[in-house]
């Protein structure tokens, strides 16, 4: 890797960690920034699961005030994101690449529509869904968000804001909060596993990683500050983009 595409990957990461803390979606940086520069795609999904795994952790720490008061809710759903990141790491490990490549856009799509409409579903979903633990099927969703997030990663956070969103009864900031955590836990487990049985590319996740990890006390600091309508708006744009630069 030359001085420049160091230059371009560290840039890439803190991209990504800027965006990861306010709404997911930065391994739509990193990842092709890393295919860019050479990297194989596998070895180049696991040195940016690595990387990206401090970024996510500090958008974590910068959203804490809004995790006060929601250690119930922690303490229900990390269980559900740890088994969902094991589950995804090992099916990257084993399956062939293009195995999710036809349906991650559809989840993608389908979470912008869930955030967009969340504030109209939250109304129309029965009382006893919105209580402090939310409604039934939330765990199980974190679940699946998880096994998604362990095996790709891309827009976790926009699946992950609108299962939170709709099911829970809390302002958006207070999710997105959680949802740093949940992702952290995905993406921290899955880093140990690809750690040690797994090639990585050292150098591209030390970067990535520096990068995320100032990208992410940044977005925690301004994106803590979005209004919900705002911030909604920010999730399904980033959102559509997503699905743009994968299908396309």
């Amino acid at each position: 890797m030359t001085w420049f595409e160091a230059l371009f990957v560290l840039v890439a990461g803190m991209g990504a960690g800027t965006i990861n803390a306010v709404v997911g979606s930065g391994t739509l940086l990193t990842f092709p920034t890393l295919l860019a520069v050479g990297i194989p795609p596998v070895l180049a999904n696991v040195s940016n699961n690595i990387g990206l795994s401090p970024g996510t952790a500090a958008g974590a720490i910068g959203y804490r005030r809004e995790l006060e008061g929601q250690r119930g809710r922690l303490l229900r759903l990390i269980p559900a994101s740890l088994l969902g990141g094991i589950v995804g790491a090992v099916l990257l490990l084993k399956l062939p690449g293009s195995a999710f490549k036809a349906v991650v856009p559809g989840l993608i799509l389908l979470g912008c529509v869930l955030v967009a409409l969340q504030p109209w579903l939250s109304k129309r979903i029965s009382l006893p869904t919105h209580t402090h633990r939310g409604a039934w099927w939330v765990i199980p969703a974190v679940f699946l968000t998880g096994i998604y997030g362990g095996y790709f990663g891309a827009a976790q956070g926009v699946l992950l804001m609108a299962i939170l969103g709709i099911g829970m009864d809390a302002n958006l900031q207070r999710m997105n909060g959680l949802k740093n955590v949940l992702a952290t836990v995905v993406n921290g487990i899955a880093a140990i596993l690809f750690i040690i049985v797994a090639d990585v590319d050292w150098l591209a996740a030390a970067l990535i990683a520096v990068g995320s990890t100032i990208g992410g006390f940044v977005g925690a600091r301004y994106g803590r500050k979005l209004p919900p309508t705002g911030l909604r708006v920010l999730i399904v744009v980033i959102g559509i983009v997503a699905i743009v630069t994968m299908v396309f």
